[in-house]
């Protein structure tokens, strides 16, 4: 895989291209900003930006003060290949916080192994009712052990809308959800984004998210997409490295609340 290449095409068609990733929300361009806006459950923030050391500080101002007239919190998802070089010092000297770095990390999915199985006595359900989201959303603050309100909002939003750019599994061990996983696609671009992942302490080590990594590659090469992306935090990188992913880039989430 050629690195720099696709990290461009990343940036152009994820990033400079977006398009909402959910119901009710709308992408907008303002000058060098390309930002998504959408409710109190839906992600607002700062896809891309393509900003010199001259304009940055005017721009972020900008987006601080239009996400503040609309009394939304925000996010302004930054990558270390940003310019200019100092951006992150600059959004936290705007009032922003950081949250941990992630890495950025792609594979081309036809290099990718499709043949990790569960451990015995797991299955993997897919979620299409608000039960299967009660379940998904339970094994998700079990794994990272926080209470995820919005996220259970925006997944029933989809469920109301009748989405199809987003797909949801839960990993079930009897009657208890042990891991649960999303695929996030974007029609037209080539790529599919994974999120979720995390599995309950006591079950992890023993290959249910390299499962449900290799269930979510068949999807999506079925569906003719080319590469999957994940936002790795330092538990997933190393799986991810021995699958086959490459660290193209790191992205910080810089968060404002007005």
């Amino acid at each position: 895989m050629d690195s720099d290449h696709v990290l461009a095409l990343f940036d152009q068609r994820i990033r400079r291209d977006a398009r909402p990733d959910g119901p009710g929300v709308r992408v907008e361009r303002d000058g060098a900003v390309v930002r998504q806006v959408g409710g109190a459950h839906a992600w607002n923030g700062v896809l891309w930006s393509g900003l010199d050391e001259a304009g940055a500080d005017a721009a972020i101002a900008a987006q601080v003060a239009h996400f503040a007239g609309l009394g939304l919190e925000f996010e302004w998802k930054a990558y270390s290949h940003d310019r200019p070089a100092d951006l992150g010092r600059r959004l936290l000297a705007a009032g922003f916080t950081a949250e941990p770095d992630e890495a950025l990390m792609i594979a081309r999915i036809d290099e990718l192994p499709t043949d990790a199985v569960l451990p015995e006595g797991v299955r993997l359900e897919p979620v299409t009712d608000p039960a299967g989201v009660e379940l998904m959303v339970e094994a998700h603050e079990l794994a990272f052990g926080t209470e995820m309100p919005v996220l259970r909002e925006r997944l029933l939003d989809h469920l109301r809308h009748g989405s199809e750019t987003l797909s949801m599994f839960v990993a079930m061990a009897g009657d208890r959800p042990v891991s649960s996983a999303r695929t996030e696609l974007t029609p037209g671009t080539g790529f599919a984004g994974l999120w979720g992942g995390g599995t309950v302490p006591g079950w992890r080590g023993r290959g249910i998210y390299r499962a449900l990594v290799a269930h979510r590659a068949r999807q999506a090469a079925a569906l003719g997409y080319e590469y999957l992306q994940v936002d790795a935090s330092d538990q997933s990188r190393p799986i991810l490295e021995r699958l086959g992913f490459a660290r193209l880039s790191t992205t910080t989430p810089y968060v404002y609340t007005p």
